[in-house]
């Protein structure tokens, strides 16, 4: 596949690129730089992460490629949105530098032998239930963070346990960047803003507003430890599988941040409420900081 042609920004917009060497070439005198990996369908998630970085660098890079490798084979690669021309506007609005879009054939030119695995981090909660999903995520940010290096990322502490493992690669691998998490947005009604909320209907909306109400409860009993966070998490969420339509829990999980290992029952300080759930056939996760 040929590569696109460049389009044209908006006035006063970011310069979109899309090749390595239209990225290398738009960064010559980037000064200090900061980098937001994204999919795409940008939502005010995403432009709370572009204010972010604005604050911590002179040129922000928002990258926005749908990476083939994080989808399993009965994932939703194919229908996931794409969305660059309101992506691009967006990012004008926050004021980004350079919008980096690649095709799969620039990031994938040949098969993509060498990895980064993600190790028994990886294999728990989202990677038990998508194999090989966070192998897919630390290859492309790896592929990213080098070809722009930048000082600092930003990632949404939506995703969890991504945050975790893209924190550990880069300190096992001694990358030098700064790996920011920026807190979870929210819509009124509560639900964590994310590309795959287009797909609930009305109905289904409302039953995913369960997982939110689910970890508040765990979060307001946090100092009774972490039994009664569990215990009344779930008890939400067993409400959840009655509901219509109905929230088809897939984990509910007490973890350390740094590690996603299960705390333990007398476990003492910052721990991390997470759950993940389907609602008709989107899939949501969500998670809460809760001190213990």
């Amino acid at each position: 596949m040929s590569e696109p042609a460049p389009q044209p920004a908006p006035s006063g917009g970011p310069r979109l690129v899309h090749t390595p060497d239209e990225l290398r070439a738009a960064l010559a005198r980037a000064g200090r730089t900061a980098l937001v990996p994204t999919m795409g369908a940008l939502h005010e998630g995403h432009r709370s992460l572009m204010r972010l970085a604005r604050e911590q660098a002179d040129t922000v890079v928002v990258s926005v490629f749908v990476n083939p490798l994080q989808f399993g084979p009965n994932e939703d690669f194919d229908r996931y949105p794409r969305t660059l021309e309101t992506d691009i506007v967006a990012c004008a609005e926050e004021g980004v530098d350079v919008v980096f879009a690649p095709t799969v054939n620039t990031m994938y030119p040949t098969e993509q032998m060498v990895t980064v695995r993600a190790g028994s981090m990886g294999e728990r909660f989202e990677g038990a239930f998508r194999p090989g999903f966070f192998d897919g995520v630390l290859t492309v940010v790896g592929k990213l963070l080098h070809l722009v290096g930048p000082d600092v990322a930003v990632f949404g502490r939506k995703d969890a346990q991504q945050l975790a493992v893209v924190r550990r690669m880069v300190a096992d691998l001694n990358m030098p960047v700064e790996i920011i998490g920026a807190p979870t947005l929210r819509d009124p009604d509560g639900l964590a803003t994310a590309s795959r909320n287009v797909y609930l209907s009305a109905e289904e909306r409302v039953s995913a507003l369960f997982l939110s109400r689910a970890l508040e409860a765990g979060r307001r009993v946090a100092a009774d430890g972490p039994d009664a966070v569990r215990a009344a998490a779930g008890a939400v969420l067993e409400e959840a599988a009655e509901a219509t339509p109905p929230v088809e829990v897939d984990y509910l999980a007490l973890v350390d941040p740094d590690t996603f290992a299960d705390v333990t029952s007398g476990h003492r300080g910052e721990a991390v409420l997470a759950v993940a759930a389907r609602v008709g056939r989107t899939r949501l996760i969500d998670n809460v900081s809760v001190d213990l």
